[in-house]
């Protein structure tokens, strides 16, 4: 199941233990990203990378759109 959820519930995620995953390229990672997350790539998104994440932990998933 996802949903979208605004910034004020990420950061009650976050509180609660939430895992963070920010699918930016690793250069714009790099450059800045949000505190506690970590990086896989969408490009590299997949059952292999998704499988070092913790199932009974909420999940969530960010990326920036310019639109």
């Amino acid at each position: 199941m996802h949903r979208v959820v605004d910034r004020e519930e990420v950061q009650r995620l976050m509180r609660e233990g939430a895992q963070v995953v920010e699918v930016l390229p690793r250069e714009e990672y790099a450059e800045e990203h949000l505190p506690g997350a970590i990086n896989i790539p969408l490009k590299e998104l997949d059952a292999k990378t998704a499988s070092a994440l913790r199932k009974d932990r909420p999940l969530v998933v960010y990326c920036h759109d310019f639109q």
